[in-house]
């Protein structure tokens, strides 16, 4: 648990952390509840950075305004997994997509409202789990999310089998999420967050818990392998996995990820893929 999320975790009666299994339903009741609970908190802390109409992947800084990994999005029916405040939406209908952005979360889609107002840019907002969503099949000319919703749901194999369902032929799925390896080291941008101390390939999701043992907040690790195997089941081709460099001048901390730590080794792996 984190200083910076103390307000969520008292709201939330969080008193501890549990090294267990959490299941699909488990993992959405603690999640939507996490979110709502932070969201404030999360966008007075890192709101500038993302912007109100901007398109970062990650801490690192990388744009998709300069990486262009969803190509021209002009008229393109796009949909934003995990969008949050949805900066990464509005940025996409200022260079012509028709996006739609999705996220399980109230509290994060009221400050997605807050950002349509604000900006005039109105983004249509749907409250759904990326593992069911609520759209009909070759719906979509391409699908993205910057470090939402993957990490969070049990059978990301599921969260993928439901992206390529709504996606036509052709269409792009990217999305960035905390490199695997962070994994095996606490989550600390200080020197305490360069020694390994659990192991890679425990899968063991980490569970926050209330003293009830109810979970309160849930996310899942996968290895990149992990990954590759539930994108290929699902049908999906991969087309290249980036791990972004910490860039020179870069000195903000975000949580856990510092420049000290990126000189290092990654904190973001984006995964490009699309459906044949």
């Amino acid at each position: 648990m984190s200083d910076q999320h103390a307000s969520a975790e008292l709201a939330l009666g969080t008193t501890g952390i549990a090294k267990r299994d959490a299941d699909a339903a488990e993992s959405r009741a603690a999640n939507r509840a996490w979110w709502d609970a932070d969201a404030d908190d999360y966008h007075a802390e890192h709101g500038a950075f993302l912007g109100a109409a901007d398109f970062v992947w990650c801490p690192e800084g990388v744009r998709e305004e300069e990486a262009g990994y969803l190509g021209d999005v002009r008229g393109r029916r796009v949909l934003e997994v995990g969008c949050g405040s949805a900066p990464c939406s509005r940025w996409l209908a200022s260079r012509g997509a028709r996006p739609v952005a999705l996220d399980l979360s109230a509290g994060m889609l009221r400050h997605a409202a807050a950002g349509n107002a604000g900006t005039g840019v109105a983004v249509p907002l749907v409250q759904a789990s990326a593992d069911q969503l609520p759209f009909a099949d070759a719906s979509f000319d391409a699908a993205c999310s910057a470090f939402g919703a993957v990490p969070f749901v049990a059978d990301v194999g599921e969260v993928f089998r439901e992206v390529a369902r709504v996606l036509r032929p052709g269409a792009p799925w990217v999305f960035s999420v905390t490199h695997p390896i962070r994994w095996i080291f606490p989550d600390d941008p200080g020197p305490g967050g360069l020694t390994a101390t659990q192991s890679y390939f425990d899968r063991t999701p980490y569970v926050e818990v209330d003293d009830a043992g109810r979970a309160t907040y849930v996310e899942h690790h996968r290895t990149l392998g992990d990954y590759v195997r539930a994108l290929v089941g699902a049908g999906l081709e991969l087309l290249d996995v980036v791990e972004p460099e910490w860039p020179a001048g870069h000195t903000r901390t975000w949580g856990q990820w510092s420049p000290l730590r990126g000189r290092l080794f990654p904190g973001t792996a984006i995964m490009r893929t699309r459906k044949p």
